[in-house]
């Protein structure tokens, strides 16, 4: 519902034939498996087969089911989200037209217009959709999953499967532990993509984690490849993903608290890990700023993690980019400090994770460095190109940077038929995955989610 409703999926498909783009699944498999681009030296290849032979099938089962496209030519079709492609294969869907059932309205979300198509053809073939309910386990039976027990509103409901168990609650980027399964550095204290008010809480992995499922493919989720950490654009409010309801409009701003301040440019301000240290080339995007963070990091109580990170900045900058530096724009419960000297500055900053107090003699030495590299016009430490203006005049902000934690590319074992396998690699009966749950695929986007959840509903529904 909060997605930007791009979708990549080729093969030769009918939008493709009408634009005039030649394409294959042979085209998509090979594209998906090139060492050479670390997004698919780890993908199974099975699964990159099925996924090349199902894809424009997929898209027509789109059209099938009511979801319309925005009208596009063939140099509007992107070739790629994250990764490589061939040829053109990104495409978008309609906004749903109805405001009041978009959870996000004038921000543009056009994943609205393929979820609320699919649920209205969903219901019209019969299907029942409750809300509010949260997967707690799945109840197996001799050696088949037959239900599952879900949270709801009014306690726990028990539900039995008929054929089969379609586990689709997203990836696992918001549950601290299970993410720390693959990367022991992302702490509570980074940020996860759509949270607070959309979480990727891990639940398919762990419900089936418990009766025997393995996980896939993990070396996808540390290999750097896709979105899988990144900084964020939006500085001073907790939650800084490109804000997709963070407007004081959405029924749903109480959980974001705040829009944040959109960051133009790094040029003119600086990045400090929680012991006030420069530690990277502000204007540089690479997802290795993160070890750049470990290595230059003080904090003895933070060697597990990065910590939090702050733009430090002043009120000449806030002037020129014209930020309001008050609530809404920012969160002052912890998230966005100021003072009238560094000193105040380091000493104001509170914060749940800023486990040890800032030294205000180490920020302002770090400041006085970085000034005297803008007078001389050279970076001395890390390069940063163009600088131009001090930080100097007051007063001095401090601004929540903390990188965000986005794509899951790892999850449970499937098989050609999505159905979810044991940590001996047997078919679990019953059980099968879709989407950011499953392992085996390093693909951003919603291509994967809909290739697979289709797959995995037909299996389900053909095998009793």
């Amino acid at each position: 519902m909060l997605s930007g409703g791009a979708i990549e999926l080729g093969g030769g498909h009918s939008l493709q034939q009408a634009l005039g783009i030649s394409d294959s699944a042979e085209h998509i498999f090979a594209d998906h498996i090139r060492s050479d681009i670390v997004q698919g030296r780890y993908n199974d290849r099975d699964l990159v087969r099925v996924f090349a032979d199902e894809s424009a099938a997929t898209f027509e089962f789109l059209v099938e089911n009511g979801v319309e496209m925005i009208p596009a030519r063939a140099d509007t079709l992107d070739r790629v989200q994250v990764g490589h492609a061939s040829v053109p294969r990104v495409f978008k869907c309609r906004e749903w037209p109805v405001e009041a059932e978009t959870a996000a309205p004038h921000r543009n979300r056009n994943g609205s217009g393929l979820v609320r198509s699919l649920a209205r053809s969903a219901t019209a073939k019969g299907a029942v959709v409750r809300l509010r309910h949260r997967l707690q386990r799945l109840l197996r039976e001799s050696q088949r999953v037959a239900g599952l027990v879900a949270e709801g509103p009014e306690g726990d409901v028990t539900l039995q499967a008929n054929s089969g168990i379609v586990l689709a609650t997203g990836g696992s980027t918001g549950n601290v532990n299970l993410r720390r399964v693959f990367d022991p550095r992302l702490t509570e204290v980074y940020q996860e993509a759509g949270a607070a008010y959309s979480s990727q809480t891990g639940d398919s992995e762990l419900a089936a984690m418990a009766v025997g499922a393995s996980l896939w493919a993990t070396a996808n989720q540390t290999s750097g490849a896709g979105v899988t950490i990144a900084k964020t654009m939006h500085i001073g409010c907790r939650w800084g993903y490109r804000p997709l309801v963070a407007e004081p409009a959405s029924v749903l701003f109480d959980k974001a608290r705040a829009t944040g301040l959109t960051v133009k440019s790094w040029r003119d301000m600086i990045l400090v890990t929680a012991a006030g240290e420069r530690f990277w080339n502000e204007e540089e995007d690479s997802a290795d700023f993160i070890n750049a963070a470990l290595a230059y990091h003080g904090d003895p109580h933070e060697l597990n993690g990065g910590g939090p990170i702050w733009a430090i900045f002043d009120a000449a900058m806030a002037a020129r980019e014209s930020w309001i530096t008050a609530p809404p724009y920012v969160d002052p419960q912890g998230y966005f400090i100021r003072g009238e000297t560094l000193a105040e500055l380091a000493a104001n900053i509170r914060n749940p994770y800023q486990h040890v107090p800032m030294e205000p003699a180490r920020l302002e030495q770090t400041i006085a460095r970085y000034n005297r590299f803008v007078a001389q016009g050279r970076d001395e430490d890390f390069g940063k190109a163009g600088l131009t203006y001090p930080i100097a005049k007051p007063p001095f902000f401090a601004a929540w940077a903390t990188p965000i934690l986005h794509d899951t590319l790892s999850g449970l074992r499937i098989d050609r038929t999505a159905n979810v396998m044991d940590i001996n690699g047997r078919p679990i009966a019953g059980l099968y995955c879709a989407g950011e749950a499953q392992g085996g695929l390093a693909l951003h986007g919603l291509a994967r989610c809909l290739v697979f959840g289709r797959i995995a509903g037909r299996s389900a529904a053909t095998r009793r």
